[in-house]
């Protein structure tokens, strides 16, 4: 059995050659802001995931640029127009900067609320650590386990984030409901008293018009 302080050194070992980034970002009507990311290992993943939490139809248009241009233009990886969420694997065949950018020009009164992730994850891994005594069948017993832990949190990770995106949108569906009934409370009280006012003039005005009559 290896000790506790050697599985930590050993899963430091396997996820240093990791990095992410979370953000949570809150576009402005017409604004476009782009993020990047700086890769060194040409062949390296990497992990785009984004999710609109909140703001107008929960859309928002996106592009990854990657390093080097295409025809006089910037080299596109990846777009969308109009899309609630996504999540996208992709090799980064060149080393250089890479911008993730987040269009909002399809709204002109809201805000979007964006939560994405980018994550840059080198395709060699790190040597692992060595213990006296532990044979190299420990070690990759181990390091499987280790990894297929790490599978599993980030799928986790992934569904956590996904049914917080589905929560915000469903709070938003019921404040809108809510809104809309209320709105038509407020009609229906209106039309109920106008209707009131109107019955009111209408009985005075027969019988004034009866009495003058008989006069």
């Amino acid at each position: 059995m290896l000790a506790p302080i050697a599985i930590l050194s050993l899963i430091g070992a396997l996820l240093s050659f990791t990095s992410a980034t979370a953000l949570t970002y809150k576009l402005a009507p017409n604004e476009k802001e782009c993020f990047y990311t700086y890769v060194t290992k040409p062949g390296s993943k990497i992990a785009f995931y984004f999710a609109v939490q909140s703001g107008g139809s929960f859309d928002v248009d996106y592009a990854v640029y990657g390093p080097g241009k295409e025809v006089g233009k910037d080299k596109i990886i990846l777009d969308g127009e109009k899309e609630r969420q996504g999540d996208y694997v992709f090799t980064a065949n060149d080393a250089g900067e890479y911008r993730f950018c987040f269009d909002n020009s399809v709204s002109t009164f809201s805000d979007k609320v964006v939560d994405f992730e980018i994550a840059v994850e080198d395709e060699p891994r790190a040597s692992l650590p060595q213990k006296s005594g532990a044979s190299p069948e420990q070690l990759s017993g181990v390091e499987e386990t280790v990894l297929r832990l790490s599978g599993q949190i980030s799928t986790l990770t992934r569904q956590q984030k996904y049914f917080r995106t589905r929560e915000n949108r469903n709070f938003s569906t019921v404040r809108s409901t809510e809104k809309r009934i209320f709105n038509f409370s407020l009609m229906e009280s209106g039309l109920m008293v106008g209707m009131a006012c109107l019955q009111v003039f209408v009985v005075r005005m027969f019988f004034t018009g009866g009495r003058k009559g008989y006069v």
